[in-house]
């Protein structure tokens, strides 16, 4: 299938959502729940699999659903088609805080492999696939497990991440080594494996796990300063634990904190 060209404007700083402009006859396709809001004259599709192709037979559906399910995504894709005389938007707006980013597939080889989750939207006729781990080590610590998403096509994908996003080229040879969980996206040309800490007191007291994702060039890397794990696991270490609420930043705080450790203490649970 031919791709749609789109016009786009990203809006926002923290909370960003893009606006994808359509011609007569061009679509969009969204991840289920990411759309914003739309212009008259789109009119919404929802289609089993992720809508890049017209899939022949019943075979063919299940296996385009069946490799969006493995990557954590909805079974369904909603298709939105400008049907009207004029030029008409349609806007995705991001999950949570961080950036959206705008991925021409076209000047990146054809070929994008991201976190799952990561896809938001993109111009029709973008195929939303799997990409298989190939190293058993990189599959169980890597963060992201054995299975992320691959997307393929040359037209406008958007995909996107947390906090503020840093963008590398890495030439031949040359290597960096990144916190598993603050990987974005990747070209195919980068070897992506993963790094023991070799320390134990490091991995133990240092906070940054046993390993670490090793990023060989060439190639282009994605890399996000706030992965949504992150920012999950500070708001569940921050949020009360036994009902009530969470005293910050004060003396009465410190004395809240103090009498119901000693309450744990002393067997007093009332």
């Amino acid at each position: 299938m031919a791709m749609d060209v789109v016009d786009y404007e990203i809006k926002g700083s923290e909370m960003q959502f893009v606006e994808v402009e359509l011609d007569p006859g061009e679509a969009a396709i969204g991840e289920a729940g990411s759309m914003m809001f739309m212009e008259s004259g789109i009119e919404m599709d929802t289609v089993f699999g992720d809508g890049s192709a017209n899939q022949g037979g019943l075979f063919g559906k299940l296996l385009g659903a069946g490799k969006r399910l493995i990557t954590g995504e909805s079974l369904f894709t909603t298709i939105y088609t400008n049907q009207g005389q004029g030029k008409r938007r349609v806007a995705f707006a991001a999950p949570y805080a961080g950036k959206i980013i705008p991925m021409d597939l076209r000047q990146l080889g054809g070929t994008l492999i991201c976190q799952k989750d990561a896809f938001l939207c993109a111009a029709r006729g973008v195929s939303l696939g799997i990409a298989f781990q190939k190293r058993l080590g990189a599959g169980f610590f890597g963060g992201e497990g054995f299975i992320m998403e691959k997307l393929d096509g040359d037209g406008l994908a958007f995909v996107h991440a947390g906090g503020t996003i840093e963008r590398r080229t890495l030439a031949a040879g040359e290597t960096l080594y990144v916190d598993t969980g603050c990987v974005v996206a990747y070209t195919p040309g980068i070897d992506f494996d993963i790094q023991y800490v070799g320390k134990i007191k490091t991995a133990l007291f240092g906070g940054e796990g046993l390993f670490l994702a090793r990023l060989s060039g060439p190639g282009e890397i994605w890399l996000q300063s706030l992965p949504l794990s992150r920012l999950a696991s500070r708001i569940f270490a921050a949020a009360p634990q036994r009902g009530g609420h969470k005293e910050e930043g004060s003396v009465l705080g410190g004395f809240a904190a103090g009498g119901l450790l000693g309450g744990l203490i002393g067997g007093d649970d009332e």
